[in-house]
């Protein structure tokens, strides 16, 4: 069995063409249909049936593609370590994060970074609470920033980097808008403007109002920062938001106000695969995040 075999494989049964395959991986067809017979033969197993133009994985190919990409992964990992090895300072990060730190944390953070380490490349995917822990466990990236961190997943080991407010953002029309703090409970009457189900700060939001006795109206519904924020300057409703979505600015025609009872909070940190070995590069930019943060602390 070779590695030429399965990455021929994993490519058919993604395309479900060979020919497709073929133009993608700049080799002929022949080549191709050759070397999956060649595997199938070792196997002792047929992993594809024809449907017209078109291949389908037969059931036991299907269970094969599962191993075959964990064992490619593995794979692919243990090479990128040894390349970093060599060079830890040319090595690749795949770091994930949320549209609630895209703005401000996320930027200032490599930025800092490259300027120590110019020529270690990244490759960020943006992406939901949920999706950025499972890619995690995945190994599809290797970090990601994450708020709050997740404390009782087996799988995960997160590093909290620090602790944040969670802000009520008003229209400033609002008869509330010239308080100076407020009680979640003064905002039950009010239409709320919230992330859709699913998303994290929907649930901190829907907690925090539980925990003051009432169930947020949801008028209107935003699935990035930008929008949540433009619904609130047109008087569509009220918000609640963590101070580093706001960093240093607010939107034009809202209040930024907070919420004294309850103390609604959120950690933000990294996070990582429980008891993955890091590449080179990857414990680098690690330790310089927790060194970063732990450094901008003293200095608050």
């Amino acid at each position: 069995m070779e590695l030429r075999q399965l990455r021929y494989f994993m490519e058919v049964a993604e395309r479900e063409h060979v020919s497709e395959a073929a133009l993608y991986l700049h080799v002929a067809q022949s080549a191709i249909s050759r070397q999956i017979a060649n595997l199938e033969e070792e196997l002792g197993v047929k992993l594809f049936e024809r449907e017209g133009r078109n291949v389908k994985l037969t059931p036991i190919g299907k269970i094969f593609l599962t191993h075959t990409k964990s064992a490619m992964k593995a794979i692919d990992h243990a090479t990128k370590q040894i390349d970093e090895y060599l060079d830890p300072e040319r090595g690749s990060i795949k770091i994930g994060f949320p549209t609630s730190l895209s703005n401000h944390l996320l930027p200032t953070v490599i930025s800092s970074f490259k300027e120590q380490h110019p020529n270690v490349a990244f490759q960020l995917r943006q992406g939901s609470y949920r999706f950025l822990i499972d890619s995690i466990k995945k190994r599809e990236i290797d970090l990601a920033f994450l708020g709050p961190v997740p404390t009782s997943d087996p799988d995960i080991e997160g590093h909290i980097l620090f602790t944040e407010n969670i802000s009520a953002l008003l229209p400033i029309s609002h008869h509330l808008s010239e308080r100076t703090r407020l009680h979640l409970s003064d905002l039950r009457s009010d239409p709320f403007v919230l992330f859709p189900e699913g998303f994290i700060l929907q649930k901190i939001a829907f907690d925090a109002c539980k925990q003051a006795g009432f169930v947020p109206n949801v008028s209107s519904e935003g699935e990035d920062l930008d929008a949540i924020k433009g619904l609130v300057s047109a008087g569509m409703g009220v918000t609640l938001l963590p101070e580093s979505t706001f960093h240093e600015t607010v939107p034009r025609f809202t209040a930024k106000i907070p919420i004294e009872i309850p103390q609604v909070r959120r950690t933000v940190g990294i996070i990582k695969q429980k008891n993955k070995n890091l590449a080179p590069s990857e414990k680098v930019f690690y330790q310089f995040v927790k060194d970063f943060f732990s450094m901008l602390d003293k200095f608050q």
